[in-house]
Order: structure tokens, then C-alpha cells, then sequence
């Protein structure tokens, strides 16, 4: 078996011994995290003010194109504000990707709303946009200047895409679709921060977006999530909920409820290191990809997550489908084999329409989310995983091939 030789150079020490553990997807920690936390350590400036916050804000805000960002404390924090400044209201319904992390649609239930689960598309897995647009147009009645769920009988105020694993969402058929019927669009693009649809950054095709920096993102805080926009009052909104909505800070004088969202200097002094990164970490996530994809060209019943010509794939995590009838073993077996040898593998969510904790939910069919995650596995893609233990995942997938 041959290996591709030309790699970045936080991927060429050499492999582990043999038994030593291979995580799913670790951070990279290489470059000004230990100066910019030791500076926030020396000056005091550890908690949720600090010139780390503006500047990583205005970083991420830059990098995607947007106007304006705010740091939040997760992801899942970042979505939760984003739907309250876009206005959806209790009791309306948001469109959310049914084959995805359950974070988007809880953020929905949060603000009083219902999600309406969408079917993954077959070819790139991701919310199809043929299921929006036949929802929105078979499944909805325009009543009195907003559109209304036939069934339900709930007002549809916004659609809810996630960017998964790294892809973004095939966007222009579910914007046209949105602006006809007066929907915000809310883009979770916590897995997919540099990835592009035709050339436009990933939380810059819709209304708001939502960034993660959990310790498996592409980048990381820790914790961590970023809100951007170009709509500066939202801007205004978010930053003012996410600090526990002061109107007076001095004599504590609150007119709404807030929330305690914001990010720590110490962990935005983090994302600025990383930031600084970004773009050698894509490049190496792609290349791993392209490895892992050379390798398992023409074994059949392994068939790796494509990549439309119309995106670019940050490549955060990279997953195979397995056919058991062509391959010879389950999904579950082949994760079984590979937690034997030590290797952290990890199967995708359960669709969001199979939840209990989203009973009651509206769904279209999802039978290609479930054929999806029924048959997915994503193998280790670490930012800094090395040639010989990159290796080592395929020779457990491929043994005596």
C-alpha cells in the first residue's frame, strides 16, 4: 500500500507504536496559544472582557466576509441568540436539517419553536434543498402575509440549514425559496468555518450564522461559538442578550431577560492562535481526505462523502459509507474491529426525526438520512494526524488487501 509522500509539516512525525491510541479528531495546539493566554494570565484579564474577545471577533468576522461577529460561549449558545434576534417567535416552525447534531433543533425548542425536519440530499448528505422547496410549496399555505405549516397549523417563520461535516449546503435553490416567502435563513456552519459555496464563504449565504469552536472543530476555544451577521441592529441584539441584557451596568438595571453567553478573554485568546492557522489546518485536513479517498478508490462497499464542484469542504471530518453486501462487514463491525486495534472511530447522529426528545416535531420522509446514518462512519482526521498512523486506519479497514 502506498501513501501520498507530499504532506504539510504537522503531519510528518512518525507513526505511533502500533497500540497506542488514534483519536477521532483532536486539536492542534502549535502556535501563539501558550503567548496569548500567558499575556490574559499576566495582565488579569481572564474573564469575559478583554481585547482577545474584540480581536477574535473581528477575525472570524473578516475571514467569512461578514460585518459583524459576536463570541459567544458555545455553539449551541450561538444559535440559541440567533434565532431570537431573527425574530422567530413560540409556536412558529424553523426548517432544520434532520441529519445533523441535535444542538440546531433544541436551540429551536428553546425560543418557544418547533423544528420541521428536512431529508439529507443522496449525493452530498446534506439538507436537500428539492425537500425545502416541496415543502414550502406543497405543505404550506400563504394566510394574511405569512406562510403557515398545512398540517400543523403553525406560522413557518425560517429555514435552519447545517453545514455537516465540513460541506456546506447546496444554498441557492433554499435562499430563492426563502426570500419568496419572506423566511429568515439561519445557517449552522459550526463544522464548516472556510469551507465555500461557489466561492462564498460558509456564514455569509444566509441572514445570521453560527460558528462552533468545540475541541473537534477545525479550529478551537475549548468551548466557544461565534455569531455573525451583516445586519448590524442583530449584531447589537446578540452582544447586548449574551451579557445578560444591561441596560444599566452600573446600578445593574436589566429590562430583559439575558443570558450569561459570552466568550472568555482566555478562550478567545485561543481562537486568535488558531485563527492564525486556519487556513494550514484546511490544507491539511484536504490532504488527509484526498489520502483516505486514493486509498479506498475501488474497494468495494466503502464509498467516502464526495464533494460537489460547486463547494470546497473544510474537510473537518471525514466519513465512508459502508455497504455490508459489497464490503463484508457492518458499519458497527468495522467500528468494532477498529476500537479493537485502538482507533477512535464514530458513527453519525441519529436523525433528528427519530429523537424521542423531538416528539411531536414535523418531518418530510427521511429515508436517505436514515439509509445515511444507518451505513456511516467517520474515521480519524486529526489536524495533526500523522502519515504512519493514517496509514495504520487503513491497514485495520483494508487488512492483507
Amino acid at each position: 500500500m502506498r501513501i501520498a509522500t507530499k504532506r504539510v509539516s504537522m503531519r510528518s512525525e512518525s507513526a505511533k507504536p502500533a497500540n497506542d491510541f488514534v483519536p477521532l479528531c483532536a486539536p492542534l495546539i502549535r502556535g501563539n496559544e501558550w503567548k496569548y493566554i500567558k499575556e490574559c494570565l499576566d495582565t488579569n484579564w481572564v474573564s469575559s472582557v478583554g481585547s482577545f474577545v474584540d480581536r477574535f471577533e473581528r477575525m472570524v468576522a473578516d475571514y467569512v466576509g461578514a460585518k459583524h461577529a459576536v463570541a459567544t460561549i458555545n455553539g449551541t449558545a450561538a444559535l440559541h441568540i440567533a434565532l431570537i434576534v431573527a425574530g422567530v417567535q413560540p409556536n412558529d416552525e424553523v426548517l432544520v436539517s434532520t441529519l445533523s447534531f441535535i444542538a440546531p433543533a433544541n436551540a429551536v425548542r428553546y425560543v418557544g419553536g418547533w423544528p420541521v425536519f428536512i431529508d439529507a440530499d443522496p449525493q452530498y448528505w446534506q439538507m436537500d434543498p428539492q425537500k425545502v422547496v416541496d415543502f414550502l410549496e406543497e405543505d404550506c399555505v400563504w394566510q394574511a402575509g405569512s406562510l403557515y405549516n398545512k398540517a400543523t397549523k403553525r406560522r413557518v417563520t425560517a429555514v435552519l440549514p447545517v453545514h455537516i461535516l465540513g460541506h456546506p449546503v447546496h444554498m441557492d435553490p433554499i435562499l430563492e425559496a426563502a426570500r419568496k416567502y419572506n423566511l429568515i435563513v439561519i445557517e449552522d456552519a459550526t463544522e464548516s468555518l472556510g469551507s465555500k459555496y461557489k466561492e462564498r464563504m460558509a456564514g455569509q449565504l444566509g441572514d445570521i450564522a453560527c460558528f462552533s469552536f468545540n475541541g473537534n472543530k477545525i479550529i478551537t476555544t475549548g468551548g466557544g461559538g461565534m455569531i455573525v451577521t451583516d445586519c448590524e441592529a442583530w449584531a447589537d441584539k446578540a452582544r447586548y442578550l449574551t451579557t445578560q441584557a444591561k441596560d444599566e451596568p452600573v446600578e445593574f438595571i436589566h429590562d430583559e431577560i439575558g443570558y450569561n453567553y459570552r466568550l472568555t478573554n482566555i478562550q478567545a485568546a485561543m481562537g486568535c492562535a488558531q485563527m492564525e492557522q486556519l487556513n494550514q489546518y484546511i490544507s491539511a485536513k484536504r490532504e488527509i481526505t484526498a489520502t483516505y479517498t486514493q486509498m479506498f478508490s475501488g474497494v468495494a462497499g466503502l464509498d467516502p462523502a464526495r464533494e460537489a464542484p460547486w463547494a470546497r469542504n473544510n474537510s473537518w471530518m471525514f466519513t465512508v459509507l459502508v455497504d455490508e453486501s459489497k464490503f463484508g462487514m457492518s458499519r458497527r463491525d468495522l467500528m468494532h474491529r477498529l476500537r479493537a486495534a485502538n482507533v477512535e472511530t464514530r458513527p453519525l447522529w441519529q436523525p433528528l426525526h427519530l429523537s424521542p426528545a423531538h416528539r411531536g416535531s414535523a418531518a418530510t420522509s427521511c429515508e436517505t438520512a436514515e439509509r445515511i446514518q444507518q451505513n456511516a462512519l467517520s474515521l480519524p482526521c486529526s489536524v495533526g494526524l500523522t502519515e504512519g498512523d493514517q496509514k495504520r486506519v487503513v491497514e485495520c479497514i483494508l487488512p492483507a488487501r
